[in-house]
């Protein structure tokens, strides 16, 4: 075995820790999967050979490379084109609802629901560094502290500050049972059109978050436009327009909790999260951006 390829070898032991890493710092597994490999670049490049620990040292790399991704996304969305900045949701991960995939188990470790990632998307890019770095993988502020070029004091400051932001977005409602009841009436209403029915399931606080990405001809007559609505009674006007597509809709894991994937003829075109609180729903993420949904992998989902 060569010394180039004993040194992929390694990489590849930490890839998934590197991919998880970098889906909590980026939201996208496109550029989480971009981050990765260009970790891999910049290690192929190094002297490691006074290393003591690869894992952490990758880490830290992968979390320079988001910082400056993420610092990069931030000039762009400051753009007052950008009239979709604040619906953006997340990329999600899509599973069957009868089969855990290892692979996707590895990668929400510690329940990263979309609802917490769409909290994360609202933090400085340094503030959610030292966050998702010391809160989520244990990375001492004395290792983080060079990344986001402050002392390891101010960097506790920064992971503190996030904290309290993050505070809010709770897990996912973890009884399986209880989702899949929520999510099965949810479904039934939509199709039904049943305007009491799907209010009982919301909280009069529920928030409504739909990103169907930049209005062009094709995806004009998308059913969800990009938006933030809140309260239950007009969540409900909105999710009504939904009960034409309802009959395409099939439960799924969403970023390891029951949702739903609309598809007919081999496309894609929403994805739906749920947050659930004493067995209300609190929170709807929607992806109907059908760019993005076209690069994402979703199984094949029984009816």
């Amino acid at each position: 075995m060569t010394d180039h390829e004993f040194l992929a070898e390694r990489f590849e032991a930490h890839r998934g820790h590197l991919r998880a890493v970098a889906y909590r710092m980026l939201g996208s597994l496109s550029e989480a999967e971009d981050a990765v490999q260009e970790a891999w670049l910049k290690l192929s490049r190094s002297d490691t050979t006074d290393v003591a620990n690869l894992g952490g040292w990758l880490t830290t790399v992968v979390g320079r490379v988001c910082l400056d991704m993420l610092r990069s996304r931030t000039s762009r969305r400051e753009d007052p084109l950008d009239v979709h900045a604040y619906t953006h949701v997340p990329d999600p991960v899509i599973g069957r609802a009868d089969k855990a995939d290892p692979e996707q188990q590895a990668l929400l470790t510690d329940s990263v629901g979309l609802a917490l990632l769409v909290v994360l998307e609202t933090l400085p890019p340094a503030e959610r560094l030292a966050f998702v770095l010391h809160d989520m993988f244990a990375v001492p502020f004395d290792d983080i502290a060079p990344v986001v070029e402050r002392t390891p004091a101010a960097t506790r400051q920064l992971a503190s500050r996030a904290r309290r932001r993050v505070q809010g977005a709770r897990p996912p409602e973890a009884d399986r049972g209880r989702q899949r009841q929520v999510v099965d009436a949810f479904l039934a209403a939509s199709r039904e059109g049943d305007f009491d029915a799907l209010l009982a399931l919301l909280d009069p606080d529920v928030v409504l978050r739909a990103d169907a990405g930049a209005v062009t001809p094709a995806t004009a007559g998308t059913v969800f436009a990009s938006r933030v609505v809140r309260g239950a009674r007009t969540v409900v006007e909105q999710a009504l327009t939904f009960s034409r597509f309802a009959p395409y809709a099939r439960p799924a894991l969403v970023n390891g909790a029951l949702g739903l994937v609309t598809a007919t003829g081999g496309q894609t075109y929403s994805v739906m999260d749920f947050t659930l609180r004493d067995g209300k729903i609190v929170e709807i993420n929607i992806l109907a951006d059908r760019d993005r949904l076209s690069r994402l992998e979703v199984p094949a989902l029984d009816g």
